[in-house]
């Protein structure tokens, strides 16, 4: 959520920060600003809504300058008004914050009892004030900062420009991502490399408590304990083309059919089709070892472990836990010598998972990290990093990286089982003969766009959809319901199949429509039983399935979509295709956002 990008250049830079803040929009906004200095003036434009409404402020209002900030705004703590959209400033300082500050309170009502007046309703306001009484003070931008950063309790990332200090920034980051771009006599920062991608393919990531200062010729990098350190200048790869739509009329519907791509490339790093074996990265602890798996993740990746906890258990034998990133501390789990916690997310950042992450380091758990952000902070923390290689995802409903994170756990599970003497060199080649169906499966299942398009108005006058699924497909029914919602706001839930006779069957009716995945195989016959129960209550079916099960169950559904016939291994990567399709059409029949869904943010980067 949010973004922050702040450049000290040698030519005006309101431009280059609008433009670093539309390649942001994909982590969910509803409030833009920016802040320039200029003959001494801090010059500040703000606007509610889309940065449409920002660029009209500027038209009018133009805000020059070598050096400036910027930010989107996700909001917290305030409405997404005006006064509530960062920068937020005092006569000293602006800045911008990502994250939230959870002692706002007790720090606000010291500042307020010491004569300052703040203006908006933000836990980010009361930093700038902070800073900014320093400054009055007597400090230096340095010392100011040094002194402020130890009060703050929460997660942040800070990029602050300074009235009297026309060449220089001060960003600091704790719990929230931030980056250093190296520029040619010119000095960025960002949140993500995509922020900076058209500007510089230099950059330091800062650890955890580092803090630095930026000026047009360098960047002076400081740890927790404000010692001076030096940060790896990597080169991003990250492509400004990589974000674009293409022909394609949304970023999300590109992303899905990105997936047989990506998830090819994604296998390629897992597994060896000339030797037909599967393989991780080098790792320095024994894998056979893992007595359990430990499973944490929100939303989307969280559907994907559930996908995995089949896998891990059929193939290699092991226990798995699954749990909410947001509850798992909170019941003080009990942690196993010798187990494995897993935890994916497709940026690496979501504080949720971040936190859960620590918490098992500290409690002597091995930490494997599923991500598609392969410099992020979980990367940086794991001792085992199984990168998807999914490409910027910039639709805020997840899709491409969904596959992916399926293709590495798939692939993660049954090396375990190698490793534990559980799977025969003949399963295993049986594994990679299937894993390397999955790009052509997923290929034939786009085929399948227009049908799925041309039954979308059957779906969008509704106001409740269920969806039911079995086995490996119980989370794909969450998966559907969970893209329904998120982009078309029809309110959806999913079942295991076998659960809704004992009570979600009270909601049937002939305006409820029932969505039902059941590829052929082993668990069809039950799935087809409690499909017609719903059937014999006058409900709506659609059903997903190939082209046996449609023979078989499809007569007297209100539509069918036919899938390929594929290896039960594979078929929850396959089945996403139409979920995520469904839920596409039916929100472009509604008309919502897609790419940008009402209060929904690409990576949540608070608790």
């Amino acid at each position: 959520m949010c973004g922050i990008i702040g450049i000290v250049g040698k030519d005006a830079v309101a431009d280059r920060l609008v433009d670093g803040l539309k390649r942001m929009e994909y982590r969910g906004y509803d409030s833009a600003g920016v802040c320039t200095i200029e003959s001494g003036q801090l010059v500040r434009r703000r606007a509610p809504g889309k940065l449409a409404n920002l660029v009209a402020e500027l038209s009018g209002n133009p805000a020059p300058g070598n050096i400036g900030i910027a930010h989107t705004r996700w909001a917290t703590h305030g409405a997404p008004t005006a006064e509530n959209a960062h920068p937020h400033a005092t006569g000293e300082v602006a800045l911008v914050h990502n994250g939230i500050i959870e002692n706002f309170k007790t720090l606000r009502d010291e500042l307020v009892a010491d004569g300052h007046t703040l203006e908006s309703e933000t836990d980010s306001e009361v930093v700038a004030h902070l800073v900014s009484r320093e400054i009055e003070n007597g400090a230096s931008p340095q010392d100011a900062v040094k002194s402020v950063l130890p009060r703050l309790r929460g997660a942040f990332a800070l990029a602050i420009a300074f009235r009297q200090h026309p060449g220089m920034l001060i960003g600091a980051r704790l719990g929230s991502p931030l980056v250093v771009g190296y520029g040619e006599g010119e000095m960025f920062l960002g949140s993500d490399a995509l922020a900076l991608a058209p500007l510089t393919q230099k950059i330091a990531y800062l650890d955890e408590g580092d803090w630095v200062v930026i000026d047009q010729a360098a960047a002076t990098i400081y740890d927790s304990e404000n010692n001076r350190v030096e940060r790896e200048v990597t080169t991003s790869g990250a492509s400004a083309a990589a974000v674009e739509k293409g022909n394609y009329r949304h970023y999300m519907q590109k992303e899905i059919f990105e997936q047989p791509t990506v998830v090819a490339q994604t296998l390629s790093s897992y597994v060896h089709q000339a030797d037909e074996t599967v393989a991780l990265p080098q790792i320095d602890f024994d894998l056979s070892a893992i007595n359990r798996v430990t499973i944490v993740a929100c939303g989307t990746s969280y559907y994907a472990g559930m996908v995995a906890k089949y896998w891990f258990e059929q193939f290699a034998r092991v226990p798995v836990d699954i749990d909410f990133a947001s509850e798992f501390r909170y019941r003080e789990p009990v942690l196993e010598d010798g187990g494995l916690s897993l935890f994916i997310s497709q940026s690496g950042e979501t504080a949720d998972t971040l936190a859960a992450l620590r918490y098992c380091k500290e409690h002597g758990q091995t930490i494997g990290v599923v991500v598609n952000v392969p410099t992020s902070s979980m990367a940086r923390e794991a001792d085992l990093l199984l990168p998807t290689h999914a490409g910027p995802e910039i639709g805020v409903a997840s899709t491409k990286a969904f596959t992916c994170q399926l293709a590495v756990l798939a692939a993660l599970a049954a090396h375990m089982a190698v490793k534990k003497g559980l799977m025969s060199r003949d399963e295993e080649r049986e594994v990679v003969k299937h894993l390397l169906e999955a790009p052509a499966a997923l290929n034939a299942a786009l085929d399948h766009d227009e049908d799925i398009a041309g039954m979308a108005h059957l779906i969008a006058p509704a106001r409740d959809v269920l969806y039911l699924g079995r086995g490996p497909d119980f989370p794909l029914a969450l998966e559907g319901a969970l893209k329904l919602k998120e982009i078309s706001y029809i309110h959806a839930e999913g079942y295991a199949s076998g659960e809704m006779k004992h009570g979600p069957i009270a909601l049937i009716d002939e305006h409820v429509p029932v969505i039902v995945l059941a590829p052929s195989g082993p668990l069809f016959e039950k799935t087809v039983s409690n499909m017609q129960e719903v059937n014999a209550r006058g409900g709506k079916i659609v059903l997903i399935s190939d082209e046996e099960g449609l023979a078989e169950a499809g007569e007297g559904c209100m539509a069918t979509i036919q899938m390929p016939r594929v290896h039960p291994l594979i078929a929850p990567l396959v089945y996403a295709v139409p979920v995520q399709l469904l839920a596409y059409h039916v929100a472009c029949a509604k008309g919502t956002d897609v790419d940008q869904p009402r209060n929904l943010a690409k990576s949540v980067t608070v608790e």
